[in-house]
């Protein structure tokens, strides 16, 4: 009998599972799900398209544990920085720092939750919700600290800078995806250049008043 952890082709099982959602996460994540194809992943990890069944169920049941996988990094690192000692500003530097290291050599890991071509509805659109919300609430709570600290408590102020900055963090990634030459050193030196730029006109601005 074949034991429970057992492979394929001598690789253990849990290595496998990780074989393929490694694979599998880059062909969604740079493709997008309707345009990936299962029998294109299976080829590329030298297995056959049964076995990705076997483990996974389906093409969704791939797509769910990629997106699982992405957003547990992801949320979890973003979690880790807002139990830091920073506030602010700061705190959305130091975040996006530790997004740019994180994704370094995965950078197609944040597409995979915001691909337009993904499912929905169901368990696909479930997973994705989940993980997006824990980072829209970690994004509003920052933001929300930084206005709290210049005496600003309105709740609509929150929820449209909000929505701005969770923009910026996307368009700053599709940017970043698209000039692969650019490191995470890179750019969070570029980044941390741009914000003093804006707080120094900012502060130029509000003494001229």
């Amino acid at each position: 009998m074949a034991r429970n952890n057992a492979g394929t082709k001598g690789v253990p099982r849990a290595e496998r599972w990780q074989q393929i959602l490694d694979i599998a996460s880059l062909a969604f994540g740079t493709d997008g799900f309707a345009a990936t194809n299962i029998a294109d992943i299976a080829r590329s990890a030298g297995i056959s398209k049964p076995l990705i069944y076997n483990y996974f169920g389906s093409k969704e049941g791939l797509y769910v544990a990629c997106v699982d996988e992405a957003g547990e990094l992801l949320a979890g690192e973003m979690e880790r920085v807002a139990r830091g000692d920073v506030v602010g500003v700061e705190r959305g530097l130091r975040t996006l720092d530790a997004m740019f290291t994180i994704l370094e050599d995965r950078r197609h890991l944040w597409r995979l939750l915001h691909d337009r071509s993904a499912p929905s509805t169901g368990e696909v659109a479930s997973v994705i919700t989940h993980h997006t919300r824990r980072i829209d609430a970690l994004a509003h709570e920052g933001v929300s600290e930084l206005l709290a600290l210049s005496g600003d408590p309105d709740a609509l102020d929150a929820s449209a800078l909000t929505a701005v900055w969770i923009g910026i963090v996307d368009a700053l990634m599709d940017w970043w995806v698209a000039h692969p030459d650019e490191t995470a050193a890179h750019m969070s030196e570029r980044i941390g250049r741009v914000v003093g730029a804006l707080l120094a006109d900012i502060a130029r601005l509000g003494a001229a008043v």
